[in-house]
């Protein structure tokens, strides 16, 4: 559950947009505290920035080590917009460098290491989904009004450094502090090898922030020991200290454990909006508060008190923010159509992505099908999927996994149903 600041501490005397959906911020000094030393309070570095007309250079992280980002990823950008939105210069860091290495938060293993050529595409990929050349108004970034937005590249500052700052970077932290960093903890206890490369991560994160000179670093929950990483190397630059601003990780569509790929609990950013609305409006009640909380600005206290309720209007707000309102309410109105079992005249009229039956070796049979058009990874997967009863045909259930279709024929302009989130309609 998504906690709000503790009303004693100076963080609950931010902007409601800055602290809405805040985990943890730090320092976040008392009133008196602050009063004695400004640097503890972010309310104060604020008010100062105001007054001084400068912006605070926010900084955000992120390591392109795939080329999708989901909507737990979208969390981070969020803030990032929203402090875009309020004057400030956001400054986006692909770790292009740092992606070499890879972050071990997390992680029970080494990572493997991608090439520069793998890090620069998924770079590429991940700026168009934030919002690169798209209009702003729908996208998670600004990326057009002046003065808002810095992407840097990591590798402008940490190919250069020498042996000798190697050397003066590696001494400004201990073994023992590594150590305890909870995942270096854990497989150390267990017996499983850390590599010496891997100490260098939080090393070379928080020395980007000394390159930018960023005055707050936005993470996730779990990047607590990074960020103050960052506060550490910017005294011994004698810079003023970073804040560090956590975010919840989001649960993923199981409601459960954290939205990954890997764990196929995912809603993607370039989700078409029947997918991207259909997945959301099951997610279990326990968490679709915080998903309102974290991917939508809609105040929860004037949403009706019914589970249901919130689930749609979070469905629909979050499908609006990415595809636009009337993409959004066509997906409503289409999820209710298709997930309703209804065939013939209202699949018909239904806007579903397509699916091409192009690569189907016909006759096909029904497990082959789903297999082949992308809806199922594997035909083992698919045969599961039919005879648990999850898979429909224009809204009839297909209980044959063996059933036979001769060509493209017989299928053409049919919808193809997996479970309640998945839609496809198969063409030529």
């Amino acid at each position: 559950m998504v906690e709000q600041p503790s009303p004693d501490t100076n963080a609950a005397a931010l902007p409601g947009w800055l602290s809405r959906g805040l985990a943890d911020l730090f320092p976040a000094a008392t009133a008196a505290e602050a009063a004695a030393d400004p640097d503890q309070s972010l309310a104060a570095r604020l008010a100062e920035a105001e007054v001084s007309g400068r912006p605070l250079r926010v900084k955000l992280g992120i390591d392109p080590t795939g080329a999708d980002i989901h909507l737990g990823h979208s969390i981070l950008f969020r803030k990032l917009r929203a402090f875009q939105d309020a004057g400030h210069t956001a400054v986006l860091i692909i770790g292009d460098f740092t992606a070499r290495i890879g972050d071990p938060t997390g992680k029970s293993a080494t990572r493997v290491q991608l090439s520069a050529a793998e890090v620069e595409a998924n770079a590429e990929t991940y700026l168009v989904q934030l919002g690169l050349g798209q209009d702003p108004a729908r996208s998670l970034l600004d990326f057009t009004t002046p003065g808002r937005l810095e992407v840097r590249r990591n590798s402008e500052w940490l190919a250069a450094l020498d042996l000798p700052a190697v050397i003066e970077l590696l001494g400004t932290s201990t073994v023992g502090q590594m150590l305890a960093k909870e995942d270096f903890a854990k497989r150390y206890g267990s017996g499983t090898p850390i590599s010496l490369h891997e100490f260098l991560y939080p090393l070379l994160q928080g020395y980007d922030s000394v390159a930018i000179r960023a005055d707050l670093e936005l993470g996730g929950t779990d990047q607590k020991f990074n960020v103050a990483m960052g506060r550490d190397l910017q005294r011994h630059h004698k810079q003023r200290p970073q804040f560090g601003l956590l975010l919840p990780i989001l649960p993923g569509l199981d409601g459960v454990q954290k939205m990954s790929k890997s764990l196929g609990n995912t809603v993607g950013l370039a989700d078409d909006p029947l997918s991207m609305y259909s997945k959301l409006e099951k997610v279990p009640d326990a968490v679709v508060n915080d998903y309102l909380t974290l991917l939508t600005d809609l105040e929860l206290a004037a949403l009706p008190a019914s589970a249901r309720q919130r689930q749609k209007a979070m469905a629909l707000e979050v499908t609006r923010a990415r595809h636009g309102l009337a993409a959004a309410q066509a997906a409503q109105a289409d999820a209710a159509t298709l997930v309703g079992g209804a065939a013939g005249a209202g699949a018909a009229e239904a806007e579903v992505p397509e699916a091409s039956l192009a690569a189907v070796n016909f006759p096909a049979k029904a497990f082959y099908l789903l297999a082949a058009v992308g809806i199922c990874a594997s035909s083992s997967e698919a045969r599961r999927a039919i005879q648990g009863g999850g898979v429909k045909l224009d809204g009839e259930k297909l209980v044959d996994a063996n059933r036979e279709f001769s060509g493209p024929d017989e299928l053409q302009g049919l919808v193809l149903q997996l479970g309640k989130k998945t839609f496809r309609r198969l063409v030529p």
